[in-house]
């Protein structure tokens, strides 16, 4: 395999689906080879070809190559005429699911071995293809349906992925409108013996909404990457933003850190951000004292609480465009409706949960693109060994 990552590694960012088409036909006598790019709504699978894109996009949940997106794990399609057969194995990169990469083979050919080796594989063009979205376009390109505003273009653009996966945790995040995203946000930054996740919602609509989230969320990493604590990092992020609109403006946002050997979580809830946890069956809020947003009031002191994850919890964190938002009727979708889809999603894994809350909020409007931002996060909590288990989850 070293071998094929470095032949992937030598080519121009454009030529990677050649150059897998090539090397699966060499090792695997692969007849065709399509890599599929998930969009940015998770609607569809996008087949990359070279710009203008050509080929017919797939659903994302159903058929062959859905399942293996949605559930993680090679699909072997049966084809009569020819025979063939068509293997579909998810492309992820350390939790944040691209696409799907469909290899055609002899019929016979996919036995659990070779499709072991496709899967790694696929592991190796997925790291290949994020790297390569440094240079070129192609695959931003590839995952769009229709154009995206300039607002949701910079969104986007100051996203970390749509997920994350170690031992101790797993993320799965959403947003919606995908197309015309502007001032939600989530992020992380993992390190040896923590982790850090926000959920931003700035103020506004478009641009200003974009521009607006932008600057915080800027501002906090660069508070988190000088190695300053949780609740410095909120006041520093609000001097920013207030140094720059006056209050006139202001960025709502949870911040959460988290011991991964103890499962102990510093939280700072400086606005409408709100934070769920399911433990067992049990679904509850978690509740955190309020403190005011950031940029609202000049040189704000925030104050850091805890509360702890115990390993099969799992914690989802919505922006206020989820929890405050109503139907064409005035019905607000409110906690009943989030309570519902976090129940019947509680075996699923991240991703889903976080777009099923999407969906549901969605149907709830009756719309097909929703009038305000929604970020939805949604973390599953495995911990380290027993020291995770210690002590009694609740605010304090």
């Amino acid at each position: 395999m070293s071998s094929v990552e470095s032949r992937l590694r030598a080519v121009p960012p454009h030529a990677l689906p050649a150059t897998a088409g090539a090397l699966l036909s060499e090792g695997f006598g692969a007849r065709e080879v399509t890599l599929l790019l998930a969009d940015y709504g998770l609607t569809v699978l996008q087949p990359v070809t070279l710009l203008p894109h050509t080929g017919e996009p797939v659903s994302a949940h159903d058929g062959p190559a859905g399942t293996a997106f949605t559930s993680q794990k090679p699909v072997v399609e049966i084809i009569a005429d020819p025979a063939t057969e068509l293997v579909h194995l998810p492309i992820t990169v350390r939790g944040d699911r691209l696409g799907v990469l469909s290899v055609r083979l002899p019929a016979g050919s996919s036995d659990t071995a070779t499709v072991l080796r496709l899967g790694e594989f696929a592991t190796a063009l997925g790291h290949e293809v994020a790297t390569a979205g440094r240079d070129t376009d192609l695959y931003l390109q590839a995952r769009r349906t229709r154009r995206l505003t300039l607002a949701a273009e910079m969104q986007w653009q100051l996203l970390p992925g749509r997920g994350c996966a170690r031992d101790e945790y797993t993320i799965g995040a959403h947003l919606e409108p995908a197309y015309a995203i502007g001032g939600d946000n989530f992020d992380w930054s993992t390190e040896a013996d923590h982790l850090t996740v926000t959920v931003t919602d700035g103020m506004g609509q478009g641009i200003d909404a974009s521009l607006l989230t932008g600057l915080t969320v800027s501002a906090l990493r660069n508070a988190r990457r000088a190695g300053i604590g949780l609740a410095d990092q909120a006041a520093l992020a609000d001097q920013a933003v207030y140094a720059q609109h006056g209050g006139k403006v202001y960025a709502s946002t949870l911040l959460l850190r988290f011991d991964l050997d103890t499962g102990a979580v510093r939280a700072v809830d400086a606005g409408s951000p709100q934070l769920y946890r399911l433990r067992g069956t049990a679904i509850e809020r978690i509740e955190l004292t309020a403190q005011f947003p950031l940029g609202m009031f000049e040189e704000t002191p925030y104050e850091e609480q805890t509360f702890r994850v115990e390993p099969g919890d799992r914690l989802v964190a919505i922006s206020s465009g989820v929890h405050g938002t109503s139907s064409a009727a005035g019905d607000l979708f409110g906690e009943h409706g989030l309570r519902q889809i976090l129940g019947a999603t509680r075996r699923t894994p991240p991703h889903e949960t976080a777009r099923a809350v999407v969906a549901g909020l969605i149907e709830h409007t009756g719309s097909k693109d929703l009038a305000t931002d929604a970020a939805v996060l949604c973390l599953d909590w495995a911990g380290r060994g027993a020291g995770t288990a210690e002590g009694t989850a609740g605010a304090v």
